[in-house]
């Protein structure tokens, strides 16, 4: 009767730990924002002649949870007015991310 009681609280403990860990797990922000990011720049029409068009966009988002575009770095004029013009105060979830910090997220769009 003792074993058996002994094997019930070692069960118990393995199992309350394991739930517990897996509470800890959160998913990060950044990753998160940028597959939202990647979503708001779907269903482009860009007719570039380049195969593929990059940029390092830097943002932060305000108190509504809109994206303030800081900065996009790219060498293609044309793409840069797209990225701003397509995220620039557009609204987003914003679960584990912090207001007012600043965020780089890198974008690649092919053809």
């Amino acid at each position: 009767m003792r074993k058996l009681s002994l094997v019930f609280v070692a069960a118990m403990l393995l199992v309350t730990g394991n739930i517990l860990a897996n509470d800890a797990v959160e998913v990060d922000p950044t990753k998160k924002l940028s597959t939202q990011i990647g979503e708001l720049l779907e269903d482009n029409f860009l007719t570039f002649d380049d195969v593929s068009l990059t940029a390092q966009v830097r943002f932060t988002l305000n108190n509504e949870g809109e994206i303030v575009v800081l900065s996009v770095k790219t060498a293609n004029e044309r793409f840069e007015s797209f990225v701003k013009s397509r995220l620039n105060y557009q609204k987003i979830d914003m679960v584990g991310a912090t207001e007012g910090k600043m965020y780089t997220v890198p974008i690649r769009i092919t053809s």
